[in-house]
This record gives structure tokens, C-alpha cells and sequence, in this order.
């Protein structure tokens, strides 16, 4: 996925830059609202044909303009990627006025990086639903199907009964095979916050889909790096 980031903040847009390649997203970095909306159309052109996925992040204080303008601006010309409005603006004024002016999400400064993935990774989820419709979609890991219109998760052609909690977790492993989530970005994504409150809820939630998915006799798909989170993956 490819991250367009349109900060005049050379400290946050060097944060923002490094720490999103270093979770393997592509970037580009514009520090002014008129080279911004010129490298969304670019990017929007990419996207429509067919380069892949991607997403802005905009800033609303501009040294040459507002980002609610640039959004407004790109919506009126048709622009269909996803916009994460970022700012120190944070007040419900502020946000209902960034939604109205076609952003898809808003957060405010200072920011968790993790609740940011969380909030891209969510943004990219609907993007591709918008695409794809739900019901015409499964995410595959090994003979493990999860279908996403139905909800219904499969091994081997086998039906897993799992609450709602266990499904939000074992989709957002299913969508990204073989990547690395901490225990901070499941608890993001899954249960949208920062904190464990009850200290080990991913721990007890990834033993029971272990005890769910895991059978005796198949090869394991859920597996742990000590210290730093859990995969799904195949690694026949």
C-alpha cells in the first residue's frame, strides 16, 4: 500500500515516513497543500490503474493553504482514496468539520503510532470492500478459509465456532499472512484501545483460538515470537 503524506512538519513527516516503511508501506512526503493535492491526483491515477491500494494522510495547517480545503477540493474532482485527516484541531467541531469536507477518519495530535495503523489498516479494509463486496470475499491462510460475508470460518472444509471477539482477531491475522502483530496493535484493532485493561486478554484470546483452530494432528498456524507478538501463517 502506498501512503501519501502531506505534512509541512518536518519532524512528523519524517516520524510518520520512516515508521510507516518500517512497516513495509511505500510513502511519499509533500510539505505544502498544492504539491499535496498534485501527488493525490498522480496517485489516484496510479491506483485506477491498477498499481495497488493506497491512502493520504493530510494534515489540515498548511503553510500554503488548509487541508480541509485540499480535501474538499480533491472530493469535488471525483477523488475516491481514503483520507486521514491528522491534526492538532482535535475538538468535535474541528473533527465534524474535517468529516464534512470528505475526510474518511481524523485524529488528533499528539497521536499513538499504533492507533494510526490501526486507523490505516481499518481505512484499507473498507477501501478493498468498497471494491470487492463483502460476500464476494474470503481470506485464505493454508486449508484455514474465512468467508467475509458470512462470517463463517473453516479448516479443512470444517465450521469454527468462534464469538464475535475471536473473529475480529483471527481477520485481521487472516489479512495480513506472516506479518508480526504486537500485542498493542491487536488490542488497537480489536478491541479499539491502547491499554490492556484486564493485562493479558490478546494472551487468553490467542489461546482459545489456538484450542479452536490448532487441532491435534494439523500443522499449527497461529505462532509466537516471544517477546514481540503473534503470526498466522503456514509454514509448510
Amino acid at each position: 500500500m502506498k501512503v501519501l503524506i502531506v505534512e509541512d512538519d518536518s519532524r512528523v513527516s519524517g516520524f510518520l515516513d520512516r515508521g510507516l516503511k518500517a512497516e513495509g508501506y511505500r510513502t511519499q512526503v509533500a510539505g505544502t497543500a498544492q504539491l499535496g493535492m498534485s501527488l493525490a491526483k498522480n496517485l489516484q491515477t496510479e491506483v485506477t490503474e491498477g498499481a495497488g491500494d493506497a491512502l493520504v494522510i493530510l494534515d489540515v495547517m498548511l503553510p500554503d493553504g488548509s487541508g480541509l480545503d485540499v480535501c474538499q477540493n480533491l472530493r469535488k474532482e471525483n477523488f475516491k482514496l481514503p483520507v486521514l485527516m491528522l491534526t492538532a484541531l482535535n475538538t468535535v467541531d474541528d473533527r465534524i468539520a474535517g468529516l464534512r469536507m470528505g475526510a474518511d477518519d481524523y485524529l488528533g495530535k499528539p497521536f499513538s503510532f499504533d492507533e494510526l495503523l490501526a486507523r490505516i489498516e481499518a481505512l484499507r479494509r473498507r477501501s478493498v470492500q468498497g471494491v470487492n463486496p463483502p460476500q464476494d470475499r474470503k481470506l485464505t491462510v493454508s486449508d484455514l478459509v474465512l468467508d467475509l460475508g458470512s462470517m463463517r470460518l473453516t479448516r479443512a472444509g470444517k465450521d469454527i465456532a468462534l464469538t464475535a471477539k475471536e473473529l475480529a482477531l483471527v481477520e485481521l491475522m487472516m489479512s495480513s499472512p506472516g506479518r508480526l502483530f504486537s500485542r498493542e496493535r491487536i488490542l488497537s484493532n480489536v478491541w479499539g484501545v491502547n491499554e490492556d485493561p484486564l493485562t493479558n486478554v490478546v494472551d487468553v484470546y490467542i489461546r482459545r483460538l489456538r484450542s479452536k483452530i490448532d487441532l491435534e494432528g494439523m500443522p499449527p498456524l497461529i505462532h509466537t515470537q516471544r517477546g514481540l507478538g503473534y503470526r498466522l501463517e503456514s509454514l509448510e
